[in-house]
């Protein structure tokens, strides 16, 4: 028995004195140490921080072989495997690599022009596939559900079609663009932000305010701006799939290729299919719409003298998609017996960057897209073509304190459709216009804190004449980590009704143009403060907030109020406005703990013959969340999503209608588990919608008269809808009531692969 106790009690000796062996080194940066990095040996309780000068010192290491995890915001972690002997002292210096996030990124979007995102005079939020990564969906549309003051709206319950709402302005105030060329609006809108492989984007960038001084119309609300990667950064092969418990499939598949000495190409292919017939709310008609969509990307970067920049990408996408009654197929397309929304969408892209062999700094850019959708909804069909070409030239110049950048700037549109937005007393004609423009950009710095930037762009629309839109903005640095701007800009708009309000193509309501439309036209403030904590452990804080207000005349809104029957279009008669305040909290610890919050409250208001009432589908606030936490000793990373939004006003059909004329405060909640121990692979999984939230809660139904989508039952007087024992609430087909997903919980499991 004593030589039992013996041997316990000589353990902890023999332990003690098999954990003398330590490691130390330099982790730095450029050649500079870095401070309060996380360095931890992996499988084991031993770690450190470095201090001031980047020196670190883990001591107490047993014999064997070792992974040293070392982490640090703003740089890419590193892993790196090392082996001890008993009592050894080993050095061990490592050197760090800017990660895609790190805290000084450059920004192209606000400018037209690459700067340091702490420098710019024009606030800009930057978002990496990484943020991508921690609610993986099957496009950027749906993304953008977890980034503060943006959301995607639904605008149809059967054919699931949307756009997106910048600060609570509808989603033909906001441009997309692909590498700075605004190559995607009307009806592209939604198109332009899917089917690009999550792997090939660098990063998106977001301007919340109007644009329209360097990207002219549709700049008007801000914009989305997705940057590609290039050749030297881009995986040689990347697949990533995954799928849900809805039956949804998603694949993304990429390879970069080298041809020759001089050129190299990213190909990415993104396929998606859904075709499972769900009605969880009982209505008979498809909760979420079959889809089937193939998207193929290509990008072409050729290496010149001198690093002049070319680059030739072309993108080509094709969907078929359809939702309806649960009964209907493809034979009873455009007939009025079984209801469907049939989309067949086709649209090819190409985009370029050129710059000229000169020894001033001057970049051709171009693109140009072709569209084309064949719909029917009902039995109304809609068959449109819509082409936009775009060329702009751009001199970069700095004299003294002053950075020029002088452009010109020519756009073609095309637009045809079968509908009144093309008719006139000759009958059919396509519209169709070229808009020349000039615009002019100074940045001057007065000195390290302060920059004053100037801007003054001039379009001529024949049908409207000349249009002005100047913007000025202010940048001012209390230090390095404190910066204060504000930004004063105009933005204007050209309407195209038909392909940009879905309302209006369902045939549930007759479409009245009350008056020939003239361009919409707005002028914003903004101010930004961005602030940013270095504390002495390592934690890093980022508070970034605003205030805006937007005024728009002319404003073109669809009036659902007037008469139930009717979506009537006009100029607006007074004002509308939209003001609020934003902000983003962002916490990084070191201990593997990262959190982003965000809040948005909004006023968006019309005001029409001395009455203001709330906009239709506009919420008063909104809530983001990103919280992450690494387990680095299992590999493993949590990643909790969600937001939060508050009631908007939504379009009734009559006054005893008995669905809620207010939206509830709703919720929409994931949670993601990553596992990243085996090499160049990925496992992932969890749940979406953890709550279970669809919009047809304390609701008697979402779409009216679903029964009866063709209307064959209703009675009419003079117009109006008269309350039967079969129609008590007086109501028409109207899929329109509509402001979230109406799909439910639901798992899903992922894997990547990437070769670098």
């Amino acid at each position: 028995m004593k030589y039992l106790v013996y041997f316990f009690f000589l353990i902890p000796f023999a332990y003690s004195w098999s954990q003398n062996a330590s490691i130390k080194g330099l982790i730095s940066a450029s050649g500079e140490g870095i401070p309060f990095v996380n360095v931890y040996v992996k499988g084991t309780k031993n770690g450190s921080a470095t201090n001031e000068e980047g020196v670190y010192t883990i001591t107490n290491l047993s014999p064997g072989n070792y992974v040293l995890l070392v982490s640090a915001i703003g740089y890419e972690a590193v892993k790196k495997s090392f082996f001890i002997g008993k009592d050894d002292i080993i050095t061990l210096n490592i050197e760090l690599k800017p990660s895609a996030e790190v805290l000084d990124e450059m920004v192209v979007t606000g400018t037209l022009k690459a700067v340091n995102r702490l420098e710019s005079a024009v606030p800009v939020e930057v978002y990496s596939p990484t943020f991508l990564k921690k609610n993986p969906t099957s496009s950027i549309f749906e993304a953008l559900q977890n980034v503060n003051g943006v959301r995607p709206q639904i605008n149809c319950n059967v054919c699931n079609t949307g756009d997106i709402h910048i600060n609570g302005l509808e989603g033909p105030y906001t441009l997309v663009l692909i590498d700075g060329m605004p190559i995607v609006s009307g009806l592209g809108t939604v198109y332009g932000l899917s089917g690009i492989p999550n792997s090939l984007i660098d990063q998106i960038e977001i301007v919340k305010g109007p644009a329209s001084t360097l990207y002219g119309s549709e700049a008007v609300g801000g914009l989305i701006n997705i940057i590609t990667k290039n050749a030297l950064e881009a995986p040689d092969f990347f697949a990533d799939a995954f799928v849900t418990g809805w039956g949804e499939y998603n694949l993304d598949v990429g390879a970069k290729v080298m041809i020759g000495k001089k050129t190299n190409m990213l190909l990415g292919v993104n396929y998606f299919k859904y075709d499972q017939l769900i009605d969880n709310n009982g209505d008979n008609f498809t909760d979420l719409t079959l889809q089937d969509r193939i998207s193929i990307f290509q990008k072409w970067n050729f290496k010149r003298d001198k690093s002049r920049l070319f680059s030739l990408a072309g993108r080509f996408f094709y969907e078929d998609r359809w939702g309806g009654e649960l009964q209907w197929t493809p034979e009873f397309r455009g007939g009025d017996d079984i209801y469907g929304e049939s989309i067949y969408t086709r649209r090819w892209e190409i985009l370029g960057q050129y710059q000229l062999p000169l020894d001033e700094k001057v970049m051709l850019s171009f693109s140009y897209n072709d569209h084309s959708q064949n719909s029917v909804y009902g039995n109304l069909p809609y068959l449109a073509d819509q082409r936009i070409g775009f060329s702009q030239l751009t001199w970069d110049k700095v004299i003294g304190k002053h950075d020029l950048l002088f452009g010109s700037a020519l756009r073609y549109n095309y637009y045809d459709d079968d509908t009144a937005a093309t008719q006139d007393l000759r009958g059919n004609q396509a519209d169709e216009i070229v808009i020349p423009s000039l615009f002019v950009q100074d940045e001057f710095k007065f000195n390290k804190r302060h920059a004053l930037l100037a801007g003054l762009r001039y379009d001529y629309d024949s049908r409207h004449g000349a249009i002005f839109t100047p913007r000025a903005a202010y940048r001012f640095k209390f230090s390095d980590n404190d910066i204060f701007r504000v930004n004063f800009g105009t933005g204007f708009r050209v309407v195209n009704l038909f392909t940009e309000d879905h309302a209006a193509l369902t045939g549930a309501r007759d479409v009245i143009i009350t008056e020939e439309l003239n361009p919409e036209r707005s002028t914003n403030i903004n101010l930004n403060y961005l602030k940013k904590i270095y504390a002495d452990n390592g934690t890093f804080v980022s508070i970034d907030a605003s205030a805006f207000y937007t005024r728009f005349s002319n404003q073109i809104l669809p009036d659902y109020d007037a008469n139930p029957n009717q979506i009537i279009y006009d100029n607006l008669n007074g004002k509308s406005v939209s003001k609020g305040l934003s902000a983003n909290l962002e916490t990084v610890f070191t201990n593997g703990l990262r959190f982003l919050l965000g809040v948005t409250y909004q006023d968006v208001s019309q005001t029409e013959n001395g009455v203001t009432t709330q906009q239709i589908l506009t919420e008063r606030f909104t809530g983001t969340w990103n919280v992450s936490y690494d387990l680095r000793s299992l590999d493993v990373s949590i990643d909790y999503t969600g937001n939060l939004y508050g009631p908007m006003r939504l379009p009734l059909i009559s006054d005893l209608d008995p669905r809620s004329e207010f939206s509830p405060t709703w919720s929409i909640q994931n949670i993601q588990f990553t596992y990243k121990g085996i090499p160049n692979f990925e496992f992932y999984g969890g749940i979406k919608n953890l709550l279970n939230w669809t919009p047809n809660r304390n609701n008697p139904f979402i779409i009216a008269r679903a029964n009866d989508p063709f209307d064959k039952n209703v009675q009419f007087s003079q117009g109006d809808v008269i309350a039967t024992a079969d129609n008590p609430f007086g109501l028409t087909f109207d899929p329109s009531y509509v402001y979230g997903p109406n799909q439910g919980i639901r798992g899903f499991l992922g894997m990547r692969y990437t070769v670098f």
